[in-house]
């Protein structure tokens, strides 16, 4: 329970944003670029950020630095709704470095605690992760027209509380204990041409998903829909990829190359970009369904490549901080560019092909990341008999 209450606190604090842009930025008086800085500060912290997680994790261990990132967490979330814009960027600050350090360990639990249940343990990772940023999608509107911005945004400090409650015994157990082999497990995993490939995978995916979760409602809102429906369609999105990431993780982990679930997921993205370019307002609904079914599947492929390509805790947390680390700053750039391309253009087309562009992109590394690789030899101290 502690897990997937861990892992239902990685989005909402930036998926909660999106739905509630238009009102932040009347209030605090952003324009479109201000506005998807909100989104980029935390993309930068996850990229910049995440080298700092295996250094925590080999001094507290990978489960009290799960508890130290959602007390974080909450405190940044807090912050980020107290007053002005100063505390606004503060806040989110503060909120993404602590998603930065829980974003890498995380793949590093699914090895240490189910080393033979990756494809499954995965899977309920990614569905909590993409479930939380479902239902703050859904909830902050509702939430804000009855209470305001600030109580609704403010309001996930709750549920990251909640979580180090329930993870908190779990914190004080023997899983506790230093993670060690991590300098080795870097040194070897940098030589490998694999982890550039699914750091290339990572970031791509990251920048055609964080894209449209920050700017998609804004977008429908432009093609004339109402505040509401255009924050639930971001929900159904979000919501859809739950399909994705209970079955592609299952499959693809007992697969021996995950290469043509890379190639299905990104077509699915392709065609999702092109029905909101095209049509946003014929059938939203199905291209809502249509590109959660593809970035459903490739959060999980990514976060999936990351726990098959090393053999231990270490080398995973090692991996996840490199992929993580430049694939986010890879995807920082996404909710910035698309922001200043629209205020400069007027229009969305421009943005949105810039985001096809990077989908084609995806699917090349992708299908490089997917094929059969060798896991590597790094040398890490055994697992004691609880972790097996």
């Amino acid at each position: 329970m502690g897990f997937i209450l861990a892992a239902l606190n990685l989005r909402p604090a930036v998926a909660g944003v999106s739905p509630l842009l238009n009102e932040v930025m009347r209030d605090l008086r952003l324009g479109p670029a201000a506005g998807g800085a909100i989104t980029t500060v935390m993309m930068v912290c996850f990229g910049l950020l995440a080298p700092v997680a295996p250094a925590l994790a080999t001094r507290l261990g990978l489960d009290r630095t799960v508890l130290l990132g959602l007390l974080v967490l909450s405190a940044g979330v807090t912050l980020r709704v107290s007053d002005g814009v100063v505390a606004l960027y503060a806040g989110s600050l503060l909120a993404g470095t602590a998603i930065a350090v829980m974003n890498v360990v995380m793949p590093g639990l699914v090895k240490q605690h189910f080393p033979h249940r990756i494809g499954l343990s995965t899977s309920v990772y990614v569905t909590g992760l993409v479930g939380g940023a479902a239902c703050a999608s859904a909830f902050m509107v509702p939430i804000e027209q009855h209470y305001g911005w600030r109580t609704a945004a403010g309001s996930l400090s709750v549920l990251a509380l909640l979580a180090a409650l329930v993870w908190s015994p779990q914190a004080v157990r023997r899983y506790g204990r230093p993670l060690e082999g991590g300098r080795r497990a870097y040194a070897m995993l940098l030589r490998r041409r694999v982890t550039w490939y699914v750091m290339l995978f990572m970031g791509l995916q990251s920048f055609t998903f964080w894209l449209m979760l920050a700017w998609l409602p804004t977008l429908f809102r432009d093609a004339g829909m109402p505040a509401e429906q255009a924050g639930y369609l971001l929900a159904l999105t979000n919501l859809i990829q739950i399909v994705s990431t209970i079955t592609v993780p299952l499959c693809a982990g007992r697969a021996r190359t995950q290469v043509p679930f890379v190639v299905i997921a990104s077509l699915f993205t392709i065609a999702g970009y092109l029905g909101v370019l095209y049509a946003p307002t014929e059938s939203p609904w199905l291209w809502m369904v249509v590109l959660g079914l593809g970035q459903g599947g490739n959060i999980s492929l990514a976060l999936l490549l990351i726990a098959l390509r090393a053999p231990d805790p270490a080398s995973v947390t090692a991996l996840s901080a490199v992929t993580q680390s430049a694939g986010y700053l890879i995807a920082a750039l996404g909710p910035f560019l698309i922001g200043l391309l629209h205020q400069l253009t007027g229009t969305w087309t421009l943005p949105i092909a810039l985001g096809l562009v990077v989908c084609g992109l995806q699917l090349v590394v992708g299908v490089l990341a997917g094929r059969p690789h060798g896991t590597g030899r790094v040398s890490a101290p055994a697992m004691h008999p609880g972790q097996a």
